[in-house]
């Protein structure tokens, strides 16, 4: 054995369970360009899946089912926030490649039914349309790359955001369900929550590829990533068509 190739912890750099701060330079070079790589995949993906749905299926019909009535939409994102806990545990498999990428598979579908009613609201508002969803997903990606940008220079450890990022999820989760219940409504406040949340979300998920994955982990950290991304074109967009029904 090459005694160089052993890292201060007298492990071998290019192993794989080795997380990637750890992990010699090609060997963290290619995990965050698969990661990274990955997103952008289950990006298009999402793209492509919505574009089929749009043309193949009675969009107006499902979306009518899933929030035609508050119970309705929480049952929808029940069943989302079940989908998704499986999805993050096949991804986060350590025995099996294939069951990585199911769980990315699974939860790239799970996403595009449930994007579909504001989808559907942003092509139907009477300003914007297409070019709503478009903007806001230029905004989406510019705040994404900043926030790698910043990450990426700073070399900032995000992970003591976990705490507040874990409260601040059921803070918004709590707003979403009862809001609609008890016929309230917190406009622009939620939307801007959303989108700070969201940031959180994605400086900590990116310090977490540099600092706390595994090189072998490039599918988890992609779905991590991938849905810190949509979360936040989530509320981007709601605010963009709250802007344009102004």
């Amino acid at each position: 054995m090459n005694s160089n190739n052993l890292n201060k912890y007298g492990t071998i750099d290019n192993y794989t369970g080795i997380t990637a701060e750890f992990a010699d330079a090609d060997a963290r070079i290619g995990f965050i360009t698969k990661t990274y790589l990955y997103v952008l995949g289950a990006i298009f993906t999402l793209i492509g899946i919505e574009i089929v749905l749009f043309n193949t299926i009675d969009a107006q019909g499902l979306i009518k089912l899933m929030v035609g009535t508050p119970i309705s939409w929480i049952i929808v994102l029940l069943l989302f926030m079940g989908v998704s806990t499986v999805a993050n545990a096949w991804a986060n498999s350590s025995t099996s490649s294939l069951t990585q990428h199911l769980g990315l598979g699974l939860y790239i579908a799970a996403q595009s039914i449930i994007l579909l009613p504001l989808l559907w609201l942003a092509q139907h508002v009477d300003k914007g349309g297409l070019n709503l969803i478009y903007s806001a997903g230029i905004a989406t990606g510019g705040l994404f790359g900043l926030m790698t940008i910043a990450v990426f220079l700073t070399r900032t450890d995000f992970s003591f955001l976990r705490t507040a990022l874990f409260f601040g999820g059921f803070a918004l989760l709590g707003a979403i369900v009862f809001c609609p219940i008890f016929g309230f409504s917190l406009g622009p406040i939620l939307m801007y929550f959303g989108i700070a949340l969201a940031c959180g979300y994605i400086l900590y998920d990116t310090s977490n590829v540099l600092h706390h994955y595994r090189t072998d982990q490039h599918v988890a950290a992609a779905l991590a990533l991938f849905a810190s991304v949509v979360l936040l074109f989530w509320y981007v967009l709601q605010l963009f068509a709250s802007f344009s029904n102004d």
